[in-house]
């Protein structure tokens, strides 16, 4: 059995705050469809819908819940652009595709506030997003990526601030300045993942949960998608697991799980604060994250509550982890109460490139977000509907893109990690 499969969802602040409870059938009898997309998150969510508001029949099938992993989990933060900087990018594609693959980052999270509004999804949608420096290499580091997407792209939504113009919206001593970007900002993952299934849900969709994939049975007119008690017969099949894929048999994916590292990340939630408090944090609304390459993001809850994350700990007590970070950063909250703390893998690349393209032509896939995936998410969604209705155009450009695999299976995956993690705290302590 997947080490997924029948979970309900971990308790968390956001599935005691969910607007929406769904309990969703498991698949009992033989189906057709003319797309199956197997993982109920952001981006399964997202092409179904997608597609269904193109007039396609669409089955979703997720081994747990809607919005099990990190759909329903993670910081919220939707960041433009891409995990890697820009330069990278222009090496590989050239300027005009890089141009692209940067407009279609922005049109992801153009595609969050036009789902908001087309479908009244009630998440607490907040723009604003700073990356902080903590030390001047850093500051030079923002002041140079601010400067290349102004000038190669134009791009006129972020702006540098110095340590005092910082401190006026974010009570820290310990950072030399931001990059502040007023398009990025954050949600509520967990209802807006809740507010894309119900959205698939009023326009057909048929979504089933705890309905755990088994194999796949592909040729090129049709794929049988099977799970332990039916079978559903697509002409096209979508593997939105993300960072679960290698849970999945290779016969499934094929081998595209060699791509993914799954590292863990790990959230706490204060108590509510009162007003004057939380202001005392954060005084305009925005989510943060510092630049460190193992780095801590936070921001506030509609409801005022400090929810502060990290990538960089495999610490068994993570809220004694998790505290002693925010404390590092914000002391005067020494008295203030953890009402929650989680964790749950996110899909990296060994790159931080994002991998999304097809295995066989009608086997497309998307993962890999690296940390961007609240937005980048409906951009996979879209740019795969495309190809399927006909038009691979903006599909290809992401497959032009180089992924490295790492082959070797899960151990090596644990050993990679155990490296990369202390290599990384290394740079972060002396770079």
């Amino acid at each position: 059995m997947l080490n997924f499969a029948y979970q309900e969802h971990k308790k968390t602040y956001y599935s005691d705050t969910a607007n929406i409870q769904f309990k969703f059938t498991h698949l009992s009898q033989n189906q057709t469809a003319d797309v199956c997309i197997i993982g109920a998150g952001f981006t399964g969510l997202s092409t179904a819908l997608e597609l269904a508001e193109q007039g396609k029949s669409v089955i979703v099938l997720d081994g747990a819940r809607v919005g099990f992993g990190a759909s329903g989990r993670s910081g919220g933060q939707a960041i433009n652009g891409f995990e890697e900087g820009v330069e990278s990018y222009i090496r590989e594609l050239g300027l005009e595709k890089t141009r692209k693959i940067w407009d279609m980052s922005l049109e992801a999270l153009d595609i969050i506030q036009e789902r908001i509004k087309k479908y009244n999804i009630q998440c607490d949608w907040q723009q604003g997003y700073a990356t902080l420096a903590l030390n001047e290499r850093r500051m030079e580091e923002l002041e140079l990526s601010r400067k290349i997407v102004r000038d190669i792209f134009d791009y006129k939504y972020s702006q540098i601030w110095d340590k005092q113009q910082l401190q006026q919206h974010l009570n820290s001593d310990i950072y030399h300045g931001a990059l502040y970007d007023s398009l990025s900002g954050h949600l509520h993952p967990l209802n807006y993942c809740l507010g894309l299934a119900k959205a698939c849900q009023d326009l057909g969709v048929q979504i089933y949960e705890h309905s755990p994939v088994i194999a796949l049975d592909v040729t090129t007119s049709k794929i049988t998608v099977k799970t332990e008690k039916a079978t559903v017969i697509a002409q096209d099949v979508v593997l939105a697991t993300n960072a679960y894929i290698s849970g999945l048999s290779d016969k499934i994916h094929f081998g595209i799980a060699n791509k993914i590292l799954p590292v863990e990340s790990f959230i706490i939630a204060t108590e509510p604060l009162e007003q004057k408090v939380a202001d005392n944090i954060i005084n305009n609304g925005m989510s943060v994250c510092d630049s460190n390459y193992l780095l801590n993001y936070y921001r506030l809850s509609a409801d005022n509550r400090l929810l502060f994350g990290s990538d960089s700990s495999n610490n068994t007590d993570m809220i004694v982890k998790m505290r002693k970070n925010m404390l590092n950063v914000f002391p005067h909250l020494e008295s203030v109460k953890i009402d929650y703390g989680w964790g749950g893998p996110i899909d990296m690349t060994l790159n931080s490139a994002p991998h999304f393209g097809r295995i066989q032509p009608n086997l497309y896939f998307a993962q890999g977000f690296s940390g961007h995936g609240v937005a980048l998410t409906g951009l996979a969604g879209r740019i795969i509907s495309e190809a399927i209705c006909g038009n691979d155009e903006r599909l290809a450009i992401f497959e032009h893109l180089n992924v490295p695999s790492l082959w070797g299976g899960k151990l090596v995956k644990k050993a990679a990690l155990y490296v990369g993690m202390r290599y990384y705290r290394f740079l972060d302590k002396f770079c």
